[in-house]
């Protein structure tokens, strides 16, 4: 097997940065859903990025997380009302309905429904619609897709491996689940899948099992990994503790290719003394900074992508909003540029359109 680096030539060059589409066109329909997913490729979406659970009997669910009543019609399925449980999940406690206590064909029967329905009443339309999905049905409609129009190349797998240290925990290791199920396809079509976590230990398990792929490591503004904590408790190291000089060589040491952050830790607005000497955040538009990790990053050899670009002034910072409906869009262009301007790899978006549209006019 050919080992799969950042630095390999590619067929089909990627305009910069690749436009991943965020559990598809989740901004325009409940998120990973057969709908979803295919909007995404026809909008012009160059990756798909899922999310991966695991059912009781070892199947590969795409779902945000293992609680789902936020996210399908399970809380008003009687049969299923004695599943209703309260787990503690990476160190936070949950009550809910969990995958791992279903079947497949227990899943199966459920209709998918909008996360986020105060802010995307539109999507709510199309709630109970659509039945959920596994990670093999995606491959199915990945191998049928036309390639992306920006790159010409087929679309992109971005694979997230949700709650890895849990579900291992509980006798359901996703590493051998994941590997046994990308590995022929990953080996087949060379340089087309990423695989990323919030758990170093499931990438370096998962690269060791011989899966080829881009390795990412998802790194959060504050608190430590799952699997850090498990392990070392309090002396875990911070994901902070990631991010320096040290921490960025010692991931691409450790064979990770890439890591992927949340977007206030690129863009946000100027903090005081932004631009002093010593300080990493410097002034680019009128009230907003960039970091300089983007710089640092690439400077340890690795690629760096962003999430997730939204356009509702919920999830935009306050020097571009718009009014004061959390809904409505803010002015998402000036951020999303600001964003790409840093010069990060990928960026991963609700609407691909969107993302695609700034990327065009840079």
């Amino acid at each position: 097997m050919t080992e799969y680096t950042p630095e390999r030539a590619s067929e089909h060059p990627s305009p910069r940065p690749l436009v991943v589409a965020h559990r598809g066109a989740s901004g325009y329909r409940p998120e990973h859903t057969l709908a979803a997913y295919r909007l995404a490729i026809t909008l012009g979406a160059e990756a798909i990025e899922p999310d991966i659970v695991a059912t009781r009997d070892g199947e590969l669910v795409l779902r945000h997380e293992n609680e789902i009543s936020g996210t399908t019609d399970v809380a008003d399925r009687p049969e299923f009302a004695s599943r209703r449980t309260t787990r503690e999940i990476d160190g936070q406690r949950l009550t809910g309905w969990f995958t791992e206590d279903f079947t497949w064909a227990e899943l199966s029967t459920l209709r998918a429904r909008e996360r986020l329905p105060q802010i995307r009443p539109a999507s709510v339309r199309f709630d109970d619609r659509y039945p959920l999905l596994r990670l093999r049905d995606l491959l199915q409609l990945l191998d049928e897709a036309p390639p992306a129009p920006g790159t010409g190349a087929p679309v992109r797998l971005v694979a997230e491996i949700k709650h890895a240290a849990y579900f291992a925990s509980i006798g359901l290791p996703l590493d051998e689940l994941i590997a046994a199920e990308l590995s022929p396809w990953s080996a087949a079509q060379p340089g087309r899948l990423i695989v990323e976590a919030f758990e170093q230990t499931v990438l370096g398990q998962l690269r060791d099992r011989g899966l080829a792929a881009d390795y990412v490591y998802l790194l959060e503004k504050k608190g430590s990994p799952a699997d850090l904590v498990a392990r070392h408790g309090a002396a875990a190291l911070s994901y902070a503790g990631h991010l320096t000089d040290a921490g960025l060589a010692r991931l691409r040491t450790a064979g990770i290719h890439g890591i992927s952050v949340d977007t206030a830790m690129l863009i946000k607005p100027t903090p005081r003394g932004a631009g002093q000497p010593g300080s990493a955040w410097a002034p680019i538009d009128s009230g907003l900074a960039a970091s300089d990790l983007v710089a640092r990053a690439h400077a340890a050899g690795l690629s760096v992508f962003t999430w997730t670009l939204r356009p509702e002034n919920r999830f935009l910072p306050a020097p571009c909003r718009i009014g004061t409906s959390a809904s409505a869009h803010g002015d998402w262009w000036r951020y999303f540029t600001a964003i790409m301007r840093t010069g990060l790899d990928g960026v991963f978006a609700d609407q691909p359109d969107l993302a695609l549209e700034v990327r065009s006019a840079l």
